[in-house]
């Protein structure tokens, strides 16, 4: 525990001088690939959240889904793929392969779906090479290109808010 506490520290100082500013995404594309990040720790209606997000049209096989959790109960199965902290080791580096293999994937949406900063999460939001980035506002600001303001229970608010920016960037055919 005590330990892990430095280790979390040391991570977030490693990764804010790693940090690269968002930079400005190119504006003729639409969404197609959609990766969704989600804190499970703090947030236990997914499956809501992803009915949503199909309902409003993304398509439920071009979405894909990490899964947060501070502990994984070895016994228990998931429906999407559930990580926690330990895959990471003292000098940021991932070693699990589905995440490293997701942050490497270029996705068209990039939804960081957790509203505090966790080393690992903002890791995989930083790292991604997603071509767009959306999240809450209550994370660092050079992660994302657009920021909702909005609790992370409100599954509804935040959805209708993401489609109808994406709608307004003409991300999305209307």
């Amino acid at each position: 525990m005590f330990l892990n506490y430095f280790k979390n520290l040391f991570l977030k100082y490693t990764l804010r001088n790693k940090w690269q500013e968002v930079s400005t995404p190119a504006s003729t594309f639409t969404i197609r690939s959609v990766g969704l990040v989600i804190d499970e720790t703090s947030f236990l209606k997914k499956e809501n959240l992803i009915k949503e997000l199909i309902s409003n049209g993304f398509p439920a096989n071009s979405m894909s889904i990490l899964v947060y959790r501070d502990t994984i109960d070895k016994k228990e199965t998931y429906l999407h793929y559930t990580f926690n902290s330990s895959i990471l080791d003292w000098n940021a580096n991932i070693s699990d392969a589905v995440v490293t293999d997701f942050i490497q994937t270029e996705f068209d949406l990039l939804v960081s779906y957790y509203e505090i900063e966790k080393t690992i999460l903002v890791l995989i939001t930083n790292n991604s090479k997603a071509k767009f980035k959306v999240g809450f506002s209550s994370i660092d600001k050079r992660l994302h290109h657009l920021t909702i303001t909005t609790q992370i229970g409100n599954y509804s608010t935040f959805v209708h808010e993401l489609f109808k920016y994406l709608k307004i960037l003409n991300k999305i055919e209307s």
